[in-house]
Parts: structure tokens; sequence; C-alpha cells
């Protein structure tokens, strides 16, 4: 793990898709755009939605359908606006955050992004282990046990290219849409009807619980963060004119994708309504609920069925964007990176553990509760990533001729004010009810002592940019290199060198010479790996042992010879802590070592032993890679 010194967002993909390629059609430039909306639309579509529209369309049938829409269109002003962010400035939100505000109310800020990336994953989580239990009666955690493995197939696909991961989303989306659109077809609803759900209404206290949960389960914080770094992966030209149709261009993609979203949505509402709401079964809030009751209001086991798969790929979509969310965000506020598996297994753990303890604890009857909760708990969140990006997008002296227009800037803070009123009014009505029913004096004093710092923060994060002189200023990714201070070529004088008797070592032991010259001492060390040596040690008497033996003298010899001073070590055990053990014995000054090229799983088969042998030596290791590899 080390302080990231790139500052590009998402740099393993950052500017890999290329729309300038010469010889393509304009079709195929333009299409070249499209992508990012769609990894940003499954946030928009994952299961802790399906929670929420549930729970909405069996209480209160079509009437909070005007939500959905409204959700959708908000969602649409304010992804635009985070890819606009992404293309003008070439910063994702994080960066431009830890650009901008002062560093403790950036880590403030950045545990507030971990919380809401922690609280979608573990819906994702449930929602797919849900699915899982649905299809084949697995306990719930086994199947939460199981979606670990999604961080493998995340990294696979990254492999394959933004293009190909992009095309896999696309399709786990087209699996979600075709299973609603055949429910749908099925239980035939009246269309008269779901038009009056978009009069704007709220029946009582519960329909704006819901209300809330729909929206923080349409318009994530994460995505936000997402988006403004998954329009850099398109490579275009800097110029006013390419910036203005890249804009354009992901404008329409966002509308695509977050229309599709939306049927989504709404097909989740229009269902329970019909199946549900219409048939008095206004308790249905629960997945596995749904699941059971559906062939009973639908007269086909197919319709349930469709239902878990649907449930399946919306939580394996959602999944991975939120883990992508959890590299951006560490990244761009803390400038850390570590193994991209390493950190994405422990954003998958971060949400796992609470999963399971939910359900070890309280039993598998609370899941369907957790994930409307995750989704009141994003809703509380997005204020503190929507209020900088307004600020962000709307400075003129970092956007330039691309800051956002006065209309835009209005509506983008009524939504923004409308969001934090709707939080505040939630969390207030929440506080009041836990005070009337609890005597639990600490957790009083924590829930008011929590209010007061939201308002502080909200109040800073709003107010900071506006007064600060220190605001927008850019953080370069380097400090200022210091004067170099070369010194004259001083060869090695003792250098130890790896030998596996195999052309490679021709190549190691001249570049092992090219360092030192007839002045240095070299040793040669080669490893037995045979059975008897792994218990006998230097006793060993075998074969393998023997000729290992004479082969290396060999060498020393030949070196010798030339008028080098040459010696042989033959080490036993296990392979890098042998070579290490040798290496400090003979206080050797560099390590020169041949690489094989192993990968993926010959690594598994065979070891990596350069990489042990260099974390257990404290000089120098000089790689010597195999013919036809590629350098790096």
């Amino acid at each position: 793990m080390a302080k990231n010194q790139s500052q590009a967002s998402l740099s393993e993909v950052h500017s890999s898709v290329d729309t300038t390629v010469p010889g393509k059609s304009r079709w195929r430039r333009v299409l070249a755009f499209f992508g990012p909306a769609y990894l940003v639309s499954v946030g928009y579509m994952d299961p802790g939605n399906w929670a929420t529209g549930l729970a909405g369309g069996s209480q209160f049938g079509y009437s909070l359908l005007w939500v959905l829409v409204m959700s959708s269109i908000m969602g649409l002003l304010l992804q635009s606006l985070s890819a606009r962010l992404g293309i003008v400035r070439n910063r994702d939100l994080a960066q431009a955050n830890r650009e901008t505000y002062p560093k403790k109310i950036n880590f403030v800020l950045y545990i507030l992004a971990e919380i809401a990336i922690v609280a979608t994953d573990l819906a994702e989580i449930l929602g797919m282990a849900i699915g899982l239990q649905l299809l084949t009666g697995m306990p719930l955690i086994w199947g939460v046990a199981i979606t670990a493995l999604d961080t493998f197939l995340l990294m696979t696909l990254q492999k394959w290219g933004m293009r190909k991961l992009e095309a896999f989303i696309i399709g786990l989306i087209f699996v979600i849409g075709m299973s609603f659109l055949v429910q749908i077809l099925v239980a035939d609803p009246n269309t008269g009807e779901i038009a009056s759900g978009l009069i704007p209404h709220i029946q009582n206290d519960t329909a704006l619980y819901i209300a809330i949960g729909i929206i923080g389960a349409t318009v994530m914080p994460h995505n936000l963060y997402l988006h403004s770094a998954l329009v850099q992966t398109r490579k275009f030209n800097r110029d006013d004119a390419s910036i203005k149709k890249a804009i354009k261009l992901n404008f329409w993609d966002s509308a695509i994708a977050l229309n599709m979203a939306l049927l989504v949505n709404a097909a989740i509402l229009i269902l329970a309504a019909t199946v549900f709401y219409k048939t008095g079964r206004s308790d249905v809030a629960e997945l596995k609920q749904a699941y059971e009751l559906l062939p009973q209001h639908l007269g086909s086991d197919f319709t349930a069925k469709l239902f878990a798969v649907a449930l399946i790929a919306a939580g394996q979509s959602s999944t991975i964007t939120g883990t992508l969310a959890g590299q951006i965000v560490m990244e761009g506020y803390l400038r850390f990176r570590m193994n991209p598996l390493l950190r994405r297994l422990i954003t998958r753990l971060l949400a796992i553990v609470p999963a399971a303890l939910v359900i070890l604890i309280n039993g598998e009857g609370k899941v369907d509760s957790l994930l409307i909760f995750s989704q009141v708990v994003l809703s509380m969140q997005l204020g503190f990533a929507v209020i900088p990006l307004i600020h962000f997008v709307s400075d003129k002296k970092t956007m330039g001729k691309f800051a956002i227009k006065p209309l835009i800037k209005i509506s983008a803070w009524f939504i923004t004010i409308l969001l934090v009123y709707l939080n505040s009014k939630l969390l207030v009505e929440e506080a009041i009810n836990f005070f009337d029913t609890s005597g639990n004096i600490i957790w009083k004093g924590l829930i008011i002592l929590g209010g007061i710092g939201f308002v502080i923060l909200m109040a800073y994060t709003t107010l900071y940019p506006l007064f600060s002189r220190k605001a927008f200023c850019e953080i370069t990714p380097h400090d200022k290199p210091e004067p170099l201070q070369l010194q004259p070529f001083v060869p090695y004088r003792n250098i130890a060198l790896t030998v596996d008797f195999k052309t490679l070592d021709h190549k190691v032991i001249n570049h092992a010479i090219t360092q030192g010259g007839k002045d240095s001492r070299y040793t040669l060390i080669h490893i037995v790996e045979s059975v008897a040596s792994a218990s006998h040690f230097h006793d060993s008497t075998d074969e393998e042992t023997l000729k290992d033996r004479e082969f290396l003298d060999e060498y020393a010899k030949q070196l010798q010879d030339n008028g080098y001073f040459a010696e042989a070590k033959l080490g036993f055990g296990k392979t890098a802590d042998a070579i290490a053990e040798i290496v400090n014995q003979s206080d050797a000054e560099l390590v020169v070592m041949g690489a094989h090229g192993h990968k993926g799983l010959k690594d598994l088969l065979y070891g990596a032993t350069i990489n042990q042998v260099r974390h257990l030596v404290k000089i120098p290791v000089l790689i010597v890679k195999n013919e036809g590899e590629q350098k790096h």
C-alpha cells in the first residue's frame, strides 16, 4: 500500500476508450461516448429500490409513482453535473473536494462517503443473497458469503477492458428489464390508475418515510462520485468544441440510461400495487414475501422465478459499481492506493459483516427492514455530495465557459434544499419518536450531538467555498522535486545471483557481471526443491541434490576461468526464505534474479518467489525477465 502518485481517476482504465481513432464512422465515434451512465444507472435499480418500491406499491398503490419520476428527474440533473465536472476538470468529485476543503473536513466527508458506499453495498449483498435463496433454497447467510466472490468477477471484467465491463452490465440490465416486462404483461395493470399516481401527494408519515427511502434509493451519493470518474475513461481532444460535444453526448447517455432505470423502478412499484395493494395485501414489504405470493396472484411459478433472477442480476450489477465507487472515494480523498483486489475485498467485507450480524443475531426476518433503512441512510448522506458538486460546476475560475447557467444552478439548489429539508424532517421525527419511547440518556445525548454535528457540517460545506480564498486551489499530483544529486558509477563489490539451470541463467549471469566487473565477488545461489532435501537439508544425498551441486560448481568454475571471483551456495527448504538467508549471510549489495513470467494460476502453482524475496532482503533486487516477455 502506498500514497497514490497518480491523480488519474480509476487510473487502470483512465482514457482507455479512445473516441478519436481515425477511420471510425461518425456514429461509432458517437457511440464510443455511451456506456458510463449505464454503470451509474444500475445504482438506480439496485435491490434497495426493490424494497422501497414493494413497500410503497403494496401500502399506497400507485400514489408514490410521482416520487419515482421526480427522483429520476433529480437524478438526471445531478448526474449530468457530475459528468460535467469529470469531463471539464478531469477530476472526480472526491478529488475536487480534496482540492477545496480543509484536511479535517475532507476526512469527515470521506467517512460519510464510505458509510454511503457501505449502505449501498449492504442493499446489494442482501438483495443478491435473497435472490440466491429464493432460487436455490440455500440459507441466507451462505448467500451473503458467496457475494464476496463478486470482487474477483470485477477484477476479471476490468482486465478485459472498460467496454467489456459496460457490455456485461448492459446485459444484466436487459435481463432485469425483460423479467419485469413479462411480469407486468401478466399482471395487466390499469393504465388510467397508473396515470393517477403521477399527481404529487403524500398520505401520512409512513408514506413520507417510504418516499424519502425511494429518493435515497434512487439518487445515491456514490453515483455522483462514480459518474465523475467514469466519464474520464473516454479519451477525446481537449479543445472547447470537443469538450462541449462530450458534455452533450454524456447527457444523452445519462438520459437514456436513467430512463431505463425509471422504467424498472416503476415496474416494481406498479407490480406491487397491481398484485398486492389491489388485492388487499398491503402488508407485503419483503422481497421473500413478494416472491411467495406472486404465483398465487399471477397464476404462474415462472413469474416468481423471473423475479428472483432479476433480483440476482440487480444485485450483481450494482455491486460492481459499488466497489468501483469505493476505489474512487479512497484514492480521491486520501490519495491512498492499495492492491485493487484487497481494496475491493475490504469494501465488500465492510458491508458483509453488518449483514451477517443482523442475520445471525436478529434472524432473516429483519433483512427487508434493514434494506429500507439502508436507503434512508443514503438519502441522509446525499447533501454532503450534492452541495460540493454544485459549487464546483458553478465556479467560472475552474470550469470557465462550461460553468453551469443560472437556471440550472437554481434548479440544482432547489433540489438540494428539498432533499435536505425532507431528510431533516425525517431525522427530527425519528428522534422525537425515540425520545418519547426510550429513557436511555446516553443514546439521547448521542442523537443530539449527531444532529448538531449534521447541521454544522452541512452549513460548513455550503458556506466554505463561498468565503474561503483557498477554495478551488488546485493541488498538483507531485511536490516539486529536489535538484538531482548525481554520483559517479561505482560497481557493486558483492553480488548474489540466483540460477535455475535454464537458458535464463545466461542473461542473469551476464547482467550480474555488468553490475560489478572482475573486481567484484559473485555468490551463485540455487535452492534444491527435491522431497529428500526438504527433510534432510544439507545432509541430502539424493540424485537431484548431487546434480544441482555439480551444475552450480560448474557455473562457478566457468566464471573463475574467465577471471571472476565466484562461489557456489546451495540452499534448502522454502525457496524465498533460503535465498534471503544466503544473501544476508554473504553481505551482498545486490541480488540479481531471473523472472520466468508466471502469471495467474501459474503463480499459485509455482509461487511468486521474487515478490517474497524483495521483502526479506534490504538491498536492491535486479529482475531479469525471460525472452519474449514484455518489459514494464
